[in-house]
């Protein structure tokens, strides 16, 4: 099987013990304390330690989320909205450089440091309607096909802000980042 490597940045790192999104959006979000921090210890089968998904039965096939700030940004000249905040989208691993979509499926390795942490890549990460009262009106559709993806870490290690390395079973295009990407429908 051939093996593809990417560089990457890790660009955010981030923790919440804690729900923020329940309830009505606009009843605003829930006070919570979300650390962004430079490295996360990550377990095989539980997700990022300290975070509100981590060892939860319903979550552990997507204990971690990485999302590509490409998207993000994408999104902002879409809506005309100017920088939106990253870390509002509540996912553990902002990276730059990595097309995440064609990864659903698949088993790939984060190397950051010295440390590589292998995920088996699930599901992509739907929004929710919480994205158009935290980020910006139209954010939650725009979001639609780009929220990221949702892993299940196979291996543990620790991840690290900074240059990293994806690697990949297929062939990623790192300028499509920030593309939706829209599965047909099942007839």
């Amino acid at each position: 099987m051939p093996v593809h490597e990417y560089p990457v940045e890790v660009l955010h790192l981030l923790v919440s013990p804690e729900h923020a999104y329940f309830g009505r959006p606009r009843d605003g979000a829930a006070d919570v304390p979300t650390s962004d921090l430079d490295e996360v210890q990550v377990v095989a089968g539980k997700g990022v330690v300290g975070d509100r998904f981590f060892g939860k039965a319903a979550h552990m096939d997507a204990a971690v989320t990485l999302f590509a700030v490409e998207a993000l940004e994408e999104i902002a000249r879409e809506l005309g909205t100017g920088a939106l905040d990253p870390l509002l989208t509540r996912r553990n691993v902002v990276l730059r450089g990595a097309e995440l979509g064609p990864l659903v499926g698949e088993d790939v390795e984060l190397r950051s440091g010295d440390d590589v942490v292998s995920l088996r890549v699930g599901r992509p990460a739907h929004p929710c309607a919480w994205m158009d009262r935290v980020l910006a009106p139209g954010a939650h559709h725009a979001m639609r096909g780009r929220g990221g993806v949702r892993c299940m870490p196979v291996t543990d290690g620790v991840l690290r802000r900074g240059p990293a390395v994806l690697v990949s079973p297929v062939e990623l295009d790192p300028t499509r980042a920030g593309l939706a990407v829209r599965r047909p429908r099942l007839p």
